[in-house]
């Protein structure tokens, strides 16, 4: 029986595997990023323009380069948003917990405004 159960679990795994990188796969590239800090939109920038801003009065670095953003430095003391890397593709999202900032891909389908 427990060679039965192997079997299954590695099945669930393989298909699991399958079904993320379908997914990965066709995720759409995106156009902008919108920057939110404590759950408020305060800016939003286009992956087509290189760029460097400074987030949040400077605790977050954001660059912006090729297609793809991602935060060069925080003075948060993990650094997990600098970690997470590169993101292109709508519906990415970096976070960085401490200085309550994301910054998030949307594609060219997506309404944005910004508060204000």
């Amino acid at each position: 029986m427990k060679r039965l159960e192997v079997l299954i679990i590695a099945g669930i795994l393989a298909i699991s595997l399958i079904f993320a990188l379908v997914i990965e796969l066709i995720k759409e590239p995106g156009q902008g990023v919108i920057v939110r800090i404590n759950g408020a939109e305060v800016a939003d920038y286009s992956l087509s323009i290189d760029g460097i801003y400074e987030i949040n009065g400077g605790t977050n670095i954001l660059h912006i380069e090729n297609g793809e953003a991602w935060l060069d430095d925080a003075n948060c003391p993990d650094k997990l948003c600098v970690k997470q890397g590169k993101i292109s593709k709508d519906g990415e999202t970096i976070t960085c917990l401490p200085n309550k900032v994301t910054v998030t891909v949307y594609g060219e389908d997506d309404f944005v405004e910004l508060e204000g």
